[in-house]
């Protein structure tokens, strides 16, 4: 199986959208139920270039066979005092899960932040999602709270992690490095 990660572009919107919704029927780990969602291709379209046109975001996608599988939302904050922030948001087909795919998005993810303004990564996942917890400790990532009662699923309360991950960066002044 040959997996291609790729920044993606407003012609990605129907498969996109198609992944979303496929996602949104599998996993009860994403936000959304499955009847949710009222995107439109327009909708998400529109979204890929918001994406696009910021210097402190980035969509990446992974394919296989021409298809998306999987994608990582990278949505950097929009005034001065968060600028240094992003939140993160990932999906990956069932099928395609355990393979490195996730690992893929965020080697893709550290090489893209580490060129920007980026300080502070973070992302929510459900404290009973083991297999995501464990990727995202994997990947630097580390639990700094609880938010109970953060979802409501099937009529049951669900706990959410809240991690993050800082990426030191140099500053070289003339006389030191400070990191």
């Amino acid at each position: 199986m040959r997996v291609t990660l790729r920044e993606l572009v407003p012609e990605d919107a129907g498969e996109l959208l198609r992944l979303q919704h496929q996602l949104d029927q599998e996993s009860k780990f994403m936000l959304l139920e499955p009847d949710e969602r009222q995107s439109s291709l327009n909708q998400v379209k529109e979204m890929i270039e918001s994406f696009a046109s910021a210097d402190t975001s980035i969509l990446i996608g992974a394919e296989v066979d021409n298809q998306l599988i999987g994608f990582m939302s990278v949505r950097g904050g929009s005034v001065r005092r968060n600028h240094h922030n992003a939140y993160i948001v990932i999906g990956i087909l069932r099928q395609y899960q355990g393979k490195g795919i996730g690992a893929g998005l965020f080697r893709e993810m550290d090489v893209w932040a580490r060129n920007t303004e980026i300080v502070r990564l973070e992302l929510t996942v459900m404290t009973h999602n083991e297999p995501a917890v464990a990727l995202y400790i994997k990947n630097g990532f580390e639990v700094e709270g609880t938010k109970r009662k953060s979802l409501v699923i099937d009529g049951q309360w669900v706990d959410e992690y809240y991690m993050s991950k800082i990426l030191k960066k140099e500053k070289r002044t003339e006389d030191q490095i400070l990191i």
